[in-house]
């Protein structure tokens, strides 16, 4: 069918904004927890919660694309993750506001699904092209929300960064219905055969190895961007959090690594991508490392991470779609459990390095992520250069 370069860019910003709906706390939790008189050892809970409710909806509602019409599921998702950031915006205690979070977390997993929306209505020669314009999307959620997020607090205080959200989301999803075509089934799957069939993919060596770089790709992204405002934030440089959050700015170079892995990925040299992405992820930790001295160096390891983890997470979507074509929710949504196990590793295990060994230790940590990543990838290269031997038949009803 191919995809118009508005539906493209519609579905691009399902994704940013979706995904922004998790990390829109971040830079106001201080105002967070001084209007609902949260403790600082309990803030993490706030950034957690969404987190958690994002994991819960990659295992029972991702599978739900490959059984149903996406573009009413993409609309009804968008609106429901509308419902939970009023709930945020609104809420006068922290029980109330975790409950918010933890039910736009849950949704926010339209993002995959309308990875896989896109990917489904995509030609195969373009296919790369189209997973690289929408995986920017959620490069510019994750690290724009940080940017956009603190600036609105700053002006008119946290509520208002969900009020935002909120319209956001209801405006896509009108959108939604409106602009992408509908999405018929010639078989009706029923949900507990898609669940076996997810099940499946964990027994698959191409799934599995994608998967691990993936747990090992985001494991040093949380390393980094868990972990870079504690040497900011001590000697020498004592920048403010609006100062740290603009290195989110930088990152935002990612989402042109996105892009042009994607249309590496068409090529079909998807693997070598993985492969060269890998090195120069080892190779940004040199420059990160250097935090105590030198902000530029910093600014370029920053650049050439995010670039990296971006090109090596399209490749990986890009082999796994082209190996299961007729269930692309499924595979996209069982890949990103890898994802989120990776980040929150990363996410914990930075500060605790920090807390030993400087940053000079979660350095090491971060580059030794990427080195177990490149291990896997050179270790499973053979199967990842021929995604189509296994090549996959539609799902029927109750097919495990």
């Amino acid at each position: 069918m191919g995809l118009t370069h508005g539906r493209r860019t519609l579905f691009a910003a399902v994704c940013a904004v979706a995904v922004a709906s998790i990390y829109a706390a971040q830079p106001a939790l201080a105002q967070i927890g001084s209007d609902l008189e949260v403790p600082d050892a309990r803030l993490g809970w706030i950034v957690a919660a969404g987190q958690l409710g994002y994991l819960a909806g990659l295992a029972v509602l991702v599978p739900l694309g490959d059984m149903i019409d996406r573009r009413k599921l993409m609309a009804g998702h968008l609106l429901l993750t509308a419902v939970g950031a009023v709930l945020a915006a609104t809420a006068t205690q922290t029980w109330a506001l975790l409950v918010g979070l933890v039910v736009a977390g849950l949704f926010a997993v339209v993002v995959q699904t309308t990875v896989a929306y896109a990917a489904a209505l995509s030609t195969p020669e373009e296919r790369g092209r189209t997973l690289g314009v929408v995986t920017s999307g959620v490069v510019i959620g994750i690290l724009g929300a940080r940017v956009a997020a603190g600036a609105l607090a700053a002006l008119w205080g946290w509520r208002s960064v969900y009020v935002a959200l909120a319209v956001l989301l209801v405006t896509l999803a009108c959108l939604v219905l409106r602009a992408l075509p509908p999405d018929t089934r010639a078989d009706h799957a029923t949900y507990r055969g898609v669940l076996r069939s997810l099940g499946g993919l964990f027994r698959e060596g191409l799934f599995i190895s994608r998967g691990l770089i993936a747990f090992f790709l985001f494991a040093s992204f949380g390393t980094l961007w868990s972990g870079l405002a504690l040497p900011l934030a001590a000697a020498p440089w004592h920048l403010s959090s609006a100062q740290i959050g603009l290195f989110g700015l930088a990152g935002l170079a990612g989402a042109l690594g996105a892009a042009r892995a994607g249309r590496w990925a068409d090529t079909g040299i998807a693997s070598a991508v993985t492969g060269g992405a890998l090195v120069l992820l080892a190779a940004s930790w040199l420059a990160i490392g250097q935090a105590s001295w030198s902000l530029w160096l910093v600014v370029v390891g920053v650049v050439v991470l995010d670039f990296a983890v971006q090109a090596v997470h399209v490749s990986n979507q890009h082999l796994l779609t082209m190996t299961h074509p007729h269930r692309t929710s499924s595979v996209i949504g069982g890949y990103m459990v890898f994802y989120s196990l990776g980040s929150a590793v990363g996410a914990t295990t930075t500060t605790t390095v920090f807390a030993g060994a400087g940053w000079a230790g979660s350095s090491i940590l971060g580059a030794a992520f990427a080195a177990c990543a490149l291990a896997v990838w050179a270790a499973s290269r053979r199967v990842a250069t021929h995604p189509h031997l296994s090549p996959k038949e539609p799902l029927k009803a109750g097919q495990s």
